[in-house]
């Protein structure tokens, strides 16, 4: 059985096919109308596909067809004579990869996702509660604990370690073997940050070098000093720095190399992926709408450059229109209550497709300001009657929003953000999350 991938792998399940395996496809990653010679390929990006479905993340797919399975299975008796498995208990792991694959959270992933907080905030699983204590998790489990605690440090294991070390914590009932693992996996964590850290100063330094403030409707770099386990944070990085697609691609094993790919809203990534591999660019790839992957040769990287950016072109430049931030509503620091940040988690979760409403709050006075931990910048922003407000900028010392925060010490700002709840030895303090900031112009806003 595959999961998240082969819906493309013709060369190696006609290989398995040719050892005489039988084999299965779960995966939700875009295809071509000819599928692999499998058993079952069950995607809901299937051209002939009729479901609604596309959306779903490979967990999603999987749990539906363990779904399926299990009513089939019901229906001949097969479950007479032995247990059901309440598959209900298992919704904490499929919220946790449908957050941390950062697909939409509309129709069946928002059920996912609500129902499976429910089941993680019991911290039933033993190793899901394990790595929410080494990543210091207050309060009750959200979508933002599972994107930007628990999922990186799941992950920092295949990128740069052991890649079955998540699945054996998220799978023992050993507490102390929890413990190692979440311990493991922290640690690789802050190594995989170190290591990102210089790769994406590398990485922006290649793209001003080559195209100064303009690289075009793509950013492609390159290196054979960068692993490949990491270049998917490269692009990343460079696709929320230049507001463009980024495609990082790691050249370590010679002339070939291995590449990752992230998006922008409105621009189909993977379709042009695999236009590149039709056209004989690329030797392979694939991927779905936000992001993709693929393997290039060194000397046909310009060239799979050129492909793309001509062919997202007209995508880009509408996204680059529409990058108006859309604020909600505008508030003081007073109006920052815990009983409204809860009344705004009530029409949660929020994630992708379901962003969380953003707060302009208007001439605060920035009476504290430093940074924290990886380059975060944290803040006390005060309102003309004295009411004051906790404020963090993730990633954001060395940017120019951060760099405004700590320049503007005991001067005035205008502030979007998004509002949460910092959960400290039993007590729930409004944050807010800094996405923007700017100095009020002189004599007006």
């Amino acid at each position: 059985m595959t999961l998240d991938c082969g819906s493309t792998s013709f060369e190696a399940l006609d290989h398995a096919r040719a050892l005489g395996l039988e084999t299965v496809v779960i995966d939700h990653h875009q295809c071509g109308v000819d599928l692999p010679p499998a058993l079952a390929v069950i995607n809901p990006n299937r051209h002939d596909d009729l479901s609604g479905l596309g959306h779903l993340s490979a967990v999603g797919v999987a749990f539906v067809t363990m779904v399926a399975l299990s009513r089939e299975l019901r229906r001949r008796g097969f479950f007479a004579a032995r247990k059901e498995p309440d598959l209900l208990t298992l919704l904490d792991l499929v919220a946790l990869g449908t957050v941390a694959d950062v697909v939409p959270l509309l129709g069946l992933n928002r059920a996912f996702v609500v129902k499976g907080l429910q089941v993680a905030r019991k911290r039933g699983n033993v190793g899901l509660a394990a790595l929410s204590a080494v990543a210091r998790v207050n309060g009750p489990l959200s979508p933002y604990h599972l994107g930007f605690l628990i999922g990186p440090r799941i992950n920092a294991g295949g990128r740069i370690g052991d890649a079955g070390l998540g699945s054996r914590l998220l799978a023992t009932d050993d507490p102390v073997e929890a413990e190692r693992i979440a311990a493991e996996l922290d640690r690789l964590n802050k190594e995989r940050q170190v290591m990102e850290a210089a790769m994406v100063e590398e990485a922006d330094a290649q793209v001003v070098a080559r195209h100064g403030t303009d690289p075009g409707p793509i950013v492609v770099v390159g290196s054979p000093d960068w692993h490949p386990g990491v270049v998917g944070l490269i692009a990343s990085r460079l696709k929320e720095r230049w507001h463009r697609p980024a495609l990082a691609v790691s050249f370590d094993r010679g002339e070939l190399g291995t590449g990752s790919a992230r998006s922008v809203a409105g621009v189909d990534l993977g379709a042009a992926v695999r236009a590149a591999v039709e056209a004989g660019l690329a030797v392979k790839g694939g991927g779905h709408k936000m992001a993709a992957g693929l393997t290039v040769a060194r000397d046909r990287l310009d060239a799979v450059r050129d492909f793309l950016a001509e062919r997202i072109a007209s995508g880009v430049e509408a996204a680059l229109e529409r990058r108006d931030l859309a604020i909600d509503g505008a508030l003081t620091a007073a109006g920052a209550t815990v009983n409204l940040v809860e009344t705004i988690e009530r029409a949660g979760p929020f994630g992708a497709g379901q962003p969380e409403p953003l707060f302009a709050f208007p001439a605060h006075r920035v009476t504290f300001a430093d940074e924290v931990g990886q380059g975060h910048v944290r803040a006390t922003l005060a309102a003309g009657n004295g009411s004051t407000l906790k404020a963090i900028a993730f990633r954001a010392a060395n940017e120019p929003i951060g760099r405004t925060i700590l320049d503007a010490r005991g001067e005035t700002l205008h502030v979007v953000g998004a509002l949460g709840l910092d959960h400290w030895q039993g007590d729930a303090r409004v944050q807010l999350r800094i996405v923007d900031v700017c100095r009020p112009r002189i004599g007006g806003l």
